[in-house]
């Protein structure tokens, strides 16, 4: 009996959402990610603010398993440090490290599952391929919006706020992407592409 108990201590799951740290990047687009921890956790009751691997983070219950939520506090561009070095003391193996983050390709508010896959140009899940040394982690990406017109600073873009109507829809975005994450651990990647992958 008690072995079972120990076995199950740590995380099964690593479950990171990406954004950059600090009140400045609160509700940016970049940070959609740690938006959808966030609901995660409200729906956990537990707070996410326990600093390890560089990341604040908390155990919730999730799915029927247990998970390690992460929100890296190294900025978006280093997220792979804290996502490395956790996967690493927990012996997490990629294909259960499901990452969270914004995607400009995608309209706003549309979610798309994928088992695994590129970097796609954003710089958070090119870090977190780097450390996890591939890409065969499966991802939950919410849909920013492309940038208003070409000229657009892609950096600008990704870092403003969400206003008005695109505020409604991201709130409810992140909370289906949060239905998605649970789906995905306790159901499995089909199911959970068959059922969000609008």
């Amino acid at each position: 009996m008690l072995f079972g108990k120990n076995r199950a201590a740590g995380p099964e799951w690593l479950v990171v959402g990406l954004g950059n740290p600090g009140e400045k990047y609160e509700n940016t687009r970049h940070n959609v990610g740690f938006l959808t921890v966030d609901e995660l956790a409200e729906r956990a009751r537990v707070p996410v603010q326990k600093l390890k691997y560089r990341a604040l983070t908390n155990t919730v219950e999730l799915g029927g398993a247990r998970a390690l939520l992460m929100k890296p506090v190294t900025y978006m561009n280093l997220s792979g440090e804290a996502v490395g070095q956790a996967a690493r003391f927990y012996k997490i193996p990629p294909e259960r490290v499901l990452v969270i983050s914004d995607d400009v390709s995608l309209p706003l508010g549309k979610l798309r599952i994928r088992k695994s896959g590129s970097a796609g140009g954003h710089n958070g899940l090119k870090n977190i391929i780097q450390h996890l040394g591939t890409d065969q982690f499966p991802r939950v990406k919410i849909g920013v919006g492309e940038k208003p017109h070409p000229d657009y600073d892609m950096a600008d873009w990704v870092l403003s706020r969400f206003t008005g109507e695109d505020l409604k829809t991201i709130t409810q975005a992140v909370k289906r992407a949060a239905d998605a994450v649970e789906c995905f651990v306790r159901e499995g990647p089909d199911k959970a592409m068959n059922r969000f992958n609008g």
